[in-house]
């Protein structure tokens, strides 16, 4: 590894971040995040292929859903086609419809959203810290306490007279949210929580996986996500009566039967196809090895951007265990005018970069949706540079 001294005077911010992130990582060009295969992955799909069970129904889908409730430690996982197609089907199970709202943050990934509006709901969009970009829970608390009424044991908005539905936070780029302090709030205000736990496969609050404290939890498993199945996502409950819903929901509705097709309600064709679930059975079995590799990268960006004065790597907080999805660079408010030049300057050097998503109420569909004040996430979104991340840039 190359050493790197103490923030050079002479060099721009641009320059001293790309010369960091050079010598952790080295001079070959960098994707943001690619999927490593080295274990059984060939193997597995080729079975597939070679006996002709490709599609929504084989071993390697049970054996996949298996696998991700015991290393999630939830009851029950229903593979589904992608995250977005789990964070669905699990509001649809819950029962969010027509009129509802869902509370999520602004500082978001599309995919987290659309799926409420699929629902027929609105998203009420939440603040994010100052100095994360997590939920601001103690903000969202007080901001509740102006907002809503309690009526025949739901919560509802009394400015639009919508029922408050769910909460949806966001683990975002694989750091867990305080889920105790959000549980408080729901049981408290009677909103159920589910959680977009996309990034986090891998992380855990208080020993315990991301995506198991809410009513539901959701997991994708997209090219660029720590485990891939190509594309694909799960739903994770504790609840046995939902995770039947869901699966049946998942499969068109159809009723089993021999010959005939039968549905008996509007379902959805989300079943993941079992060779996307060998490629995940296969990448599964390395999780372990995966985690830790990221981990590893964490700490070896952390000891050289510490070096550079108004920057930060954003690391697990109090009681969690992050998998470090995307490494995260936090600009100080004062260089935050600078993050385009950073950006440019590392991608122009190979490595792949990026700022965080475009906020959820700035785009054109959501821009009139209800929210709190938002400056939290208006802050950091301004803030934050992605660095290259993928369990290949560390060799064990």
């Amino acid at each position: 590894m190359v050493t790197f001294a103490r923030s050079d005077t002479t060099m721009t911010l641009s320059e001293q971040i790309t010369s960091a992130v050079r010598s952790v990582i080295g001079t070959n060009p960098a994707a943001l995040h690619e999927p490593l295969f080295e274990g059984d992955e060939e193997k597995l799909t080729r079975e597939c292929v070679e006996t002709g069970w490709v599609s929504s129904v084989g071993k390697f889908v049970d054996a996949f859903e298996r696998g991700l409730a015991e290393y999630t430690g939830a009851s029950h996982a229903i593979a589904v086609t992608n995250g977005t197609a789990a964070l669905h089907v699990a509001l649809v199970a819950a029962g969010v419809g027509r009129s509802d709202e869902v509370l999520v943050p602004a500082l978001t990934f599309i995919g987290t959203v659309n799926p409420i509006a699929y629902c027929g709901a609105t998203p009420h969009f939440i603040d994010s810290l100052p100095n994360a970009p997590e939920i601001d829970i103690e903000a969202l608390e007080a901001y509740l306490d102006g907002i809503l009424e309690l009526r025949g044991g739901s919560a509802f908005n009394k400015s639009t007279g919508a029922r408050l539905a769910a909460i949806l936070p966001v683990h975002v780029f694989g750091h867990p949210v305080d889920m105790d302090h959000l549980a408080d709030i729901s049981e408290r205000y009677k909103i159920p929580v589910i959680e977009d736990a996309a990034e986090a496969m891998g992380s855990t609050y208080k020993g315990r996986h991301a995506g198991t404290f809410g009513l539901l939890g959701t997991l994708s498993f997209n090219g660029n996500k720590i485990i891939t199945t190509g594309g694909g996502g799960a739903v994770l409950t504790n609840d046995a009566d939902l995770a039947r819903r869901i699966k049946h929901l998942s499969t068109t509705a159809r009723v089993a039967h021999r010959m005939e097709f039968i549905h008996d309600m509007v379902g959805y064709n989300y079943r993941m196809p079992n060779i996307n679930a060998a490629l995940g059975v296969a990448q599964l079995r390395n999780i372990n090895n995966f985690v830790l590799r990221k981990r590893i990268l964490a700490d070896r960006y952390a000891a050289v951007i510490e070096k550079i004065p108004a920057v930060r790597l954003l690391r697990e907080g109090n009681d969690t265990q992050s998998n470090y999805w995307l490494q995260t660079l936090i600009l100080d408010e004062e260089i935050a005018d600078q993050r385009d030049q950073v950006l440019s300057a590392l991608n122009d050097a190979g490595y792949g970069a990026r700022p965080v998503w475009r906020l959820m109420h700035t785009l054109p569909m959501f821009e009139s949706s209800p929210r709190m004040d938002l400056s939290g996430a208006e802050g950091m979104a301004a803030r934050i540079v992605n660095i290259p991340s993928g369990p290949a840039l560390v060799q064990l």
